[in-house]
């Protein structure tokens, strides 16, 4: 059984607008705040880092548009919803994701390679190591939080965006990192722990676009949901057996396609009943299954043995 706390569309909505704006006013603060405290201090890392924040932004956007425009109601051109428009929210945000870890990455490799040869790093003030460090709490704040929405509404384009504040996250923690180990005369340490941060990056960004891709190709819904269905349906009264049972994920809902074997002596009003009364209790107990289409096998051909 589908044990998720449930929530109508409009909830879930409001719960999106209200993440999302969150997630745009602490962005914007925080990018004035660490780019003013990169400018005083003399850190280049730090302006970066708050450059990086700001662009956190426009994902934001992006999610609000892929979350309003896969809640769009069915229509003549598109009869099965529009769910899967999340999904291409998600990939664009993970592609987002990649090419600011690439970007990362490359960067600290050039310095490796250069052994910061050009006149080394500038030493930056301590303004820089405190805005650091107030970065990282904000923006590891900001992941679990809209982590947590993502997940009680099952939305991929938030989780990704939550994913992104941790690279936000890991990228304020490089900074640290590179302006700490500057203070102390070893300049090094930044280029390094920009690869590492970019590998983390990347990695989330695969498993954010893998998980998209997943529910774009009609993957059927994982084997325990598969087995609460089969069990809900086949304890209906009138269903002698259970013939077969298809399901696949359209975004982040569930289409569900069953055969039930039933009396075969039945008016087709009885055997209609018992399918009304299938389709009611799957929708019913599993939230998430948009729609439930039922086939009537008479039992004594398939079920009997």
């Amino acid at each position: 059984m589908d044990n998720t706390n449930y929530m109508d569309d409009k909830q879930k909505k409001k719960l999106v607008m209200k993440v999302s704006w969150v997630s745009i006013t602490v962005n914007i603060v925080l990018s004035i705040f660490k780019i003013a405290a990169g400018l005083v201090s003399g850190s280049g890392a730090m302006i970066s880092d708050g450059v990086h924040s700001a662009s956190d932004v426009f994902s934001t956007f992006v999610v609000i548009f892929g979350y309003n425009a896969s809640q769009k109601e069915s229509d003549k051109g598109h009869p099965y919803g529009h769910e899967r428009l999340e999904c291409v929210a998600a990939i664009i945000l993970a592609s987002i994701l990649a090419f600011v870890g690439l970007e990362i990455g490359i960067s600290g490799i050039q310095k490796i390679i250069s052994g910061v040869s050009d006149g080394g790093l500038t030493v930056p003030g301590v303004l820089a190591l405190w805005a650091a460090v107030f970065s990282i709490v904000v923006k590891e704040w900001m992941f679990w939080y809209t982590r947590h929405a993502a997940k009680k509404i099952d939305s991929g384009a938030l989780m990704a965006d939550a994913w992104h504040h941790r690279s936000d996250a890991l990228s304020s923690v490089g900074s640290f990192v590179g302006i700490f180990g500057a203070r102390l005369g070893f300049p090094i340490l930044d280029p390094i722990a920009s690869v590492v941060i970019c590998l983390f990056i990347l990695k989330a960004a695969y498993n954010i676009f893998v998980d998209a891709v997943k529910k774009m190709v009609d993957e059927a819904c994982d084997q325990e949901t598969a087995e609460s269905i089969e069990k809900v349906v086949t304890e209906q009264e009138g269903v002698l057996c259970l013939d077969e049972l298809r399901t696949r994920v359209f975004g982040n809902k569930i289409y569900v396609d069953i055969e039930i074997g039933c009396d075969g002596d039945l008016t087709l009003l009885e055997a209609h009943s018992i399918a009304e009364r299938v389709h009611d209790a799957v929708e019913k107990e599993f939230p998430k299954v948009k729609h439930c289409m039922v086939h009537v096998n008479p039992a004594e051909r398939l079920c009997l043995t």
